[in-house]
């Protein structure tokens, strides 16, 4: 039984087993937390195993983690399926749509071709069956890459992705959250990785809209960026790295891949962070951020481009690092703790 939380440490669920929750996500339905995520049990850098379904997990305290199984199976058929255990399927995201009374998954599926497009899931009930209503889909046009779902008190739902080594872009949600409705806004626009923002995680605080993203080194971590805005589509503004303690410039070594308000807690919001390289953390952020300079930006100097060392993505032993985050007037920071627990915060 575990009574804290202990960033970058193997997290185990009740029966002893690594969680796999990948990219992950939390639900709170009728007093009961639900994490879920990308299950990355079999990849072992060795097969072409990128996934095995979207897996969930149920808890009453944040710490212990029971395991509910895989509530979006692999499809071991049909290779071209977005399911197929080959495709790249990353950070599923699920809403509930008061209207239509369906629970909506939509996952990023970066195809062989180097597009990323999406796969949109429909369920009666949280923990599934659920059924694909629309795949290939590249909303607006677009390559949609790393991306976040939020929606508002009144029901409307908006979608925050990474256009592809470009700019982020929040679109709004069609009424059934299963496509876009042609209605979007841009931010940060950048020219190349590793600058390009993706991973962006949304929340809401007094009012305010706050976006958490990340560069773009691939699994390899880098600092984050805090944005702040006064409406959904903004404009934000960026306030800086949370992480301004850590001399890695790698947000500890994790990507943000969601925050999670705290139900009960009066100002407790939690960054879900993957920490998806353990055994590479002695890499210096500085070398593989000029490599990915050196490999999008066409007038980089790769002759002082620091080799990039022999990388096996073995995800399936990727740790997780939660992290309280910090207020301070409108900035929010990512302080490290070694270990931390709900019940100090009010």
């Amino acid at each position: 039984m575990y009574s804290s939380i202990r960033p970058g440490q193997v997290w185990l669920d009740t029966e002893g087993k690594r969680i796999q929750a990948h990219g992950g996500s939390i639900f709170c339905e009728n007093d009961t937390y639900y994490w879920y995520g990308e299950n990355k049990e079999k990849t072992d850098g060795v097969s072409d195993i990128w996934h095995w379904g979207v897996r969930m997990y149920a808890s009453h305290d944040l710490y212990n983690w029971e395991d509910l199984g895989v509530i979006i199976p692999p499809d071991l058929e049909d290779e071209t399926s977005p399911l197929h255990p080959t495709s790249q399927m990353d950070r599923p995201h699920i809403l509930y749509n008061r209207d239509t009374k369906k629970y909506v998954c939509w996952l990023k599926i970066m195809q062989k071709d180097g597009t990323q497009k999406s796969t949109i899931l429909t369920s009666d009930a949280l923990t599934g069956p659920y059924t694909i209503v629309r795949k290939n889909l590249k909303p607006l046009g677009m390559s949609a890459g790393d991306f976040d779902l939020a929606m508002a008190a009144d029901g409307k739902a908006y979608y925050y992705f990474e256009r592809v080594h470009s700019e982020t872009i929040c679109a709004d949600l069609t009424d059934d959250y299963t496509n876009v409705t042609g209605y979007y806004s841009t931010h940060f626009p950048r020219p190349y990785p590793p600058f390009v923002r993706e991973a962006t995680s949304h929340f809401l605080r007094g009012g305010k809209h706050y976006l958490i993203t990340s560069g773009t080194t691939g699994y390899f971590p880098n600092p984050s960026e805090v944005a702040i805005g006064d409406s959904w589509h903004g404009p934000y503004t960026v306030l800086g790295d949370p992480c301004p303690d850590d001399a890695s410039q790698t947000t500890w070594h994790s990507q943000v891949a969601s925050v999670f308000k705290v139900p009960g807690k009066r100002d407790l919001y939690i960054a879900l962070g993957d920490r998806w390289l353990p055994q590479y953390m002695d890499v210096p952020y500085p070398q593989y951020a000029k490599a990915f300079e050196a490999a999008f930006n066409p007038e980089a100097d790769k002759r002082d481009m620091a080799p990039m060392p022999p990388v096996v993505s073995r995800t399936q032993i990727a740790d997780y690092v939660w992290l309280p985050i910090r207020f301070d007037g409108e900035m929010a920071y990512l302080d490290w703790h070694d270990e931390w627990r709900i019940e100090d915060y009010d």
